[in-house]
């Protein structure tokens, strides 16, 4: 199967704020290492994906459900030559929330426990939820979905760990992150940094590590990422938002938004300007 097959669509429905939908198919496609605000429900109908997390690689064949919790760093590819097919609802902290208080005994900050879970019945869930809402059915796609989080939360959920920052290091990597969050655009080097928290550049790159999952350069370009498609979502243009976050340019955008999103901006950008254009056709081109 050929590199052109891959396609994607990313996109928005108005009836279900909070919530981001994708639709995908990948051969060669590769994730960088990188996080979501949002859970990753990824229901696999065909091939397999490899992510890392955690420490290792898990593997989320057909009929199972790849599952990341906010701010989870993580990868992804093929397991297969023939790739992965999937379909994938992003739903954020606070509907995730709301649901598990409505319908579960969960307390604390809710999460998912494994990140596999063999569970056809709910893949076929998340697969009614993306059917919906290109059919403009509201009832069913808003319906659908807290049937399909409420399963999950019941056979799969517990309440997520709380990040310690009790530690020097973990003090001086929250502090890093919070200045490189400043200076998105013009960040210092890791020497600049460390200098500036009274580090050596090795003791804050272990520290950064071990509280956040990836080196400070790799969780930079994260965050980038994240500003732009905040930005994409507000109207700006790409050009404009590679700029505002700190890409030299429009393809230093494309490269590492399609790497971590797996579209290119302009497509993101129009599937979510065109929310209420249905768009039956499967998917557009994931190339940048």
């Amino acid at each position: 199967m050929a590199g052109t097959d891959e396609r994607a669509r990313h996109w928005r429905y108005d009836e279900l704020p909070g919530v981001d939908l994708l639709r995908a198919r990948y051969i060669r496609k590769s994730f960088v290492r990188h996080t979501h605000e949002h859970f990753v429900i990824a229901a696999i109908t065909s091939g397999v994906e490899v992510f890392h997390h955690g420490g290792g690689d898990q593997y989320a064949g057909a009929g199972t459900l790849a599952l990341v919790n906010p701010d989870t760093p993580h990868t992804g590819r093929a397991g297969v030559p023939e790739g992965w097919r999937y379909g994938a609802v992003y739903p954020s902290p606070d509907v995730v929330a709301a649901i598990a208080a409505e319908t579960t005994t969960l307390r604390g900050t809710p999460g998912f426990v494994r990140p596999v879970l063999d569970d056809p019945y709910t893949v076929e869930l998340v697969h009614k939820v993306l059917r919906a809402t290109d059919e403009g059915n509201a009832l069913a796609a808003d319906t659908l979905l807290r049937v399909a989080v409420t399963r999950l939360l019941r056979r799969n959920g517990g309440p997520l760990p709380r990040r310690d920052v009790r530690s020097a290091g973990a003090r001086t990597a929250a502090r890093a992150r919070a200045l490189l969050e400043e200076r998105l655009a013009g960040p210092p080097s890791l020497e600049e940094l460390a200098g500036e928290l009274g580090s050596s550049p090795f003791a804050l790159l272990r520290a950064f590590r071990d509280a956040y999952g990836m080196p400070p350069h790799a969780w930079l370009t994260d965050a980038r990422v994240r500003r732009a498609r905040r930005l994409l979502d507000a109207g700006t243009t790409p050009s404009e938002a590679a700029a505002v976050v700190g890409f030299t340019d429009q393809p230093h955008l494309n490269r590492h938004f399609t790497r971590i999103v797996g579209v290119p901006p302009g497509a993101y950008q129009r599937e979510r300007k065109n929310v209420q254009d249905t768009c039956r056709g499967f998917l557009l081109p994931s190339r940048a």
